[in-house]
């Protein structure tokens, strides 16, 4: 993974945060969509400007498969493509989520010091009121340790969600449990990645439909979120198409 989280990309928020997964049904569906987003924010970091962010997924069954990328407006964005295969039953989740993004090796580069991918495998639970997962690096780029060793960076997280004045609120808090320069990597050599546990998200969220016409609106979302370990903070504002 590059050592600068400033010009490298990864995950959406959408993708990375809760993996793209229908609930069990006996008939193959389909979905497309983008966002239009003000930054690009993922897990408490800084990852881009002003971003067009298309998705596209299949599911059957409870199993799914999604895809999901990233393209800034500004000609240097590091553009990101990112594929999930998932599987989900009442509130128990599982998936692995293949993350590429363009400045380096080629897209079909899968060796282990030759390649710009990096395999994260998730497991969660939903229990309605709050939703639990959890994150681990397995293969490809990653970030390393105190000791300079292999990290298998992870990163857990909690949401909550509600619903307040007429709009519905995610509340979510996200960390890393072990030290690693994968997460929250700064140019100040004091704050340079995780030493150990480390809170690096901590957001609030809302969103509200838009309404352009009587039979047609769009979903508006903003988000803020603060990261304490890097002292970063970030407000977001998007549209979905």
């Amino acid at each position: 993974m590059k050592k600068s989280f400033k010009k490298a990309t990864f995950l959406s928020a959408l993708a990375i945060v809760v993996p793209a997964m229908s609930m069990a049904q006996d008939k193959v569906e389909a979905s497309v969509g983008a966002d239009l987003v003000s930054g690009y924010i993922w897990r408490g970091q800084d990852l881009g400007g002003v971003s067009i962010q298309p998705t596209l997924s299949v599911s059957y069954k409870g199993f799914s498969l999604s895809a999901w990328g990233t393209a800034g407006i500004e000609k240097e964005d590091t553009k990101e493509i990112d594929l999930t295969l998932g599987y989900t039953t009442g509130g128990f989740s599982i998936s692995v989520t293949d993350y590429w993004f363009n400045g380096g090796p080629g897209y079909f580069h899968y060796g282990s010091h030759n390649t710009n991918h990096t395999f994260e495998a998730q497991i969660g639970y939903d229990f309605g009121p709050l939703a639990l997962n959890w994150y681990t690096n397995f293969a490809g780029t990653d970030g390393v340790n105190n000791e300079r060793d292999r990290a298998y960076s992870s990163y857990i997280s909690a949401t909550v969600p509600f619903t307040l004045a007429g709009l519905e609120w995610t509340a979510e808090i996200g960390a890393t449990p072990w030290a690693t320069d994968f997460y929250n990597y700064s140019e100040d050599p004091v704050c340079n990645g995780s030493n150990g546990f480390a809170v690096c998200d901590i957001s609030l969220g809302a969103t509200k439909e838009i309404k352009i016409t009587d039979s047609f609106s769009i979903p508006a979302f903003a988000k803020v979120t603060v990261n304490p370990r890097t002292e970063g903070a970030y407000f977001v504002f998007g549209l979905s198409f």
